[in-house]
């Protein structure tokens, strides 16, 4: 059984939902979605207010399990929020559930409020779709790439949110991603990369897959130093995501 909705139906349904997510990306989050296996499971990190988390749900068959794993806990809430917004938890999270409500998909949603590390004792078994958003810095970068990477099942796909856009993220593609072994890097939208788990084992697969990936870099310098002249204010224009 296929989504109900139309990609159209289902972005204008989430016009109003606060988040980081453009068009293309909305795309590529509902085509992941519709193809995931039926009786598959999909796994989000970072739910925020619920934006990519209507779309993943609305797009998917409805034998799909829609797991969203965010503690809400007033941090790494978007750009340069890094921590201190515990006062908007709450609201967050009170936000989050009237949008899946409203969207009719609260009941499709399983969410589970812990940090990504803890929800891995939650949610045990493979995944089939895998979208990474969670903390930008490093260290939780990495480790939500390499350990929720690891339950993502053969020819399964992970998309990563601000690839080549946040150091933190670019990073622990280029440590864990770049020369790794099972991932192929497919493409991105914008900051939106997509990776799938079938990377052949030759020589010439790999060697192609860290060019396509190594090919991203001037890209990420750009958005790299259009961030510093934001933060500067030296010009104005969008946060890049």
């Amino acid at each position: 059984m296929s989504a109900t909705k139309t990609l159209q139906e289902t972005m204008e349904l989430v016009a109003d939902v606060e988040g980081w997510m453009s068009p293309g990306q909305g795309a590529t989050l509902f085509e992941s979605a519709k193809n995931c296996p039926d009786d598959g499971r999909i796994v989000e990190i970072g739910s925020f207010r619920g934006r990519s988390t209507i779309v993943l749900a609305t797009a998917a068959d409805p034998s799909v399990e829609i797991v969203a794993i965010d503690p809400h806990a007033g941090n790494d809430r978007g750009p340069q929020e890094i921590e201190g917004f515990a006062d908007e938890a709450a609201d967050d999270h009170a936000v989050f559930t009237a949008n899946l409500a409203a969207a009719g998909v609260a009941e499709r949603v399983h969410h589970v409020r812990e940090f990504s590390e803890a929800a891995l004792d939650v949610v045990t078994g493979p995944v089939d779709v895998l979208y990474v958003d969670g903390a930008h810095r490093y260290g939780p970068a990495l480790a939500d790439i390499r350990a929720w990477g690891d339950r993502v099942g053969d020819g399964g796909t992970m998309l990563i949110h601000d690839s080549f856009s946040s150091i933190g993220v670019t990073l622990a593609i280029m440590r864990h991603l770049l020369l790794g072994t099972r991932f192929r890097y497919v493409g991105r939208s914008r900051s939106m990369t997509i990776y799938r788990a079938d990377l052949g084992s030759s020589p010439a697969d790999r060697a192609r897959n860290v060019g396509r990936q190594l090919a991203q870099l001037p890209w990420f310098a750009k958005n790299v130093g259009l961030k510093v002249l934001i933060s500067l204010k030296l010009v104005k224009g969008d946060w890049p995501y």
